[in-house]
């Protein structure tokens, strides 16, 4: 399983908000981009959606910012990653319909001909329930427990 980029900037930012800022600042989509050396116009896009899924909240005006709407302790990982990832098709095949038998030319094409009876669908679909579940276990929290560390290399 991998990850997109929109899922690691969102991660990515919600770590720093985590450590960053001191209490009661503001950070800004500038300073995480700078500090990541990644596309501002990203990770605006990756903040909004953020917002939406009320993890960060935005304060607007002079001196405005953004921040964790929420305890780090209680940003689930899986949960997170559910929200913003835009499908788990990990094989082609997860997010199709098998076209009928008797439409051999598009079947070959588009579906895999094997489909009806693969058992290798059952394999990848225990493991990303198992990649789900270990992110499952992990709160934001969690990663960042080593906060000045990190505080100190995104700064």
């Amino acid at each position: 399983m991998r990850l997109t980029t929109y899922s690691d900037f969102a991660l990515r930012t919600l770590m720093y908000l985590a450590v960053v800022p001191a209490d009661g600042m503001l950070a800004n989509i500038s300073d995480i981009a700078g500090s990541y050396h990644i596309s501002k116009s990203h990770l605006t896009k990756v903040v909004h959606q953020l917002g939406k899924l009320g993890y960060i909240e935005s304060i607007r005006g002079k001196g405005g910012g953004i921040r964790l709407a929420k305890a780090p302790e209680d940003i689930n990982l899986g949960v997170l990653i559910r929200q913003i990832e835009p499908d788990f098709e990990l094989v082609e095949c997860f997010g199709q319909s098998v076209p009928p038998k008797s439409d051999l030319i598009y079947q070959e094409v588009v579906g895999c001909v094997i489909s009806p009876e693969c058992q290798l669908k059952r394999v990848f679909s225990e493991a990303l329930k198992a990649f789900i579940g270990v992110l499952d276990q992990y709160s934001l929290a969690d990663i960042v427990r080593n906060d000045a560390k990190l505080a100190a290399l995104l700064a």
